[in-house]
């Protein structure tokens, strides 16, 4: 097993046990000895909190890739550099 491998089975093992324990959180907290209105609502707060901060993150990843990469040349430029190459070389 190559070290990438072991780091995603170490992910995949850590999602796995977040996500049965949020399930678990939010079908019976009482199993913790919480409150259980303020338990539910606190996971689903958080939970809503790291997926809308995740979408922005996402967007703002996105703007700096567009805000950061040069813009493509023109077709005709592009057509014309491959006509050029194309007589250049001997057939």
């Amino acid at each position: 097993m190559s070290k990438d491998q072991a780091i995603g089975g170490a992910i995949l093992a850590v999602c796995v046990i977040v996500a049965v324990g949020f399930v678990v959180l939010l079908v019976d907290p009482g199993l913790f000895k919480f409150n259980a209105f303020d338990v539910r609502l606190d996971a689903v707060l958080v939970l809503v909190s790291a997926a809308f901060i995740a979408i922005l993150g996402i967007g703002a990843w996105i703007g700096y890739t567009m805000a950061s990469t040069p813009p493509p040349k023109p077709i005709e430029e592009i057509t014309a550099e491959t006509e050029t190459e194309n007589k250049k070389q001997p057939t």
